[in-house]
């Protein structure tokens, strides 16, 4: 099974789940007047105990396919051209940079910035002029170079990660 199928199959295993979750709402209890929908209070009884073994089951498929997920993401290695150059990370790895960690870069890199400094001429308390000069401690052009590299990074990673989730078989 692919990455993506085993995506997909966890998805329609969470709705069958939800269905089922529904039935077992529906039909626990009944008041002593109402006449169970499934035959005798027996038989009614077993039927719910069907669906809670059912849920069960399917949690349990659901965690067998998720871990499945994880240990390949942990092992596969994936290559991104990032900024012109090569960068070689696990499938996890990119996970979290797509997730929070590239956006999380573009902030600080963001946070650069001139603060308002004005240049130009000021007085001092005696009268006499002086320069007011802005001193970066920061290279503007590789601010700009990496705010835009990790603004694009999250886009480039969903769509190499895309083909690979179809291409990749999950480990047992």
């Amino acid at each position: 099974m692919k990455i993506i199928q085993g995506l997909k199959q966890i998805k329609d295993l969470s709705v069958k789940a939800h269905d089922i979750g529904l039935l077992i709402q529906e039909n626990c209890a009944i008041d002593n007047i109402t006449t169970p929908k499934y035959g005798t209070n027996a038989q009614q009884r077993k039927k719910v105990d069907g669906w809670l073994q059912a849920y069960s089951d399917i949690l349990k498929e659901i965690l067998e396919i998720r871990i499945q997920i994880q240990k390949t993401n942990l092992i596969t290695y994936v290559d991104i051209e990032l900024g012109g150059k090569s960068v070689i990370k696990s499938i996890a790895e990119w996970i979290h940079r797509r997730r929070d960690l590239a956006n999380d870069e573009f902030k600080v890199w963001e946070l650069l910035s001139d603060r308002g400094i004005k240049e130009g001429r000021a007085k001092n308390a005696s009268g006499d002029e002086f320069d007011i000069k802005l001193i970066r401690f920061y290279n503007p052009e590789e601010k700009d170079a990496k705010m835009g590299l990790f603004k694009s990074e999250p886009g480039l990673i969903d769509a190499t990660l895309e083909v690979t989730n179809a291409v990749t078989d999950l480990v047992e």
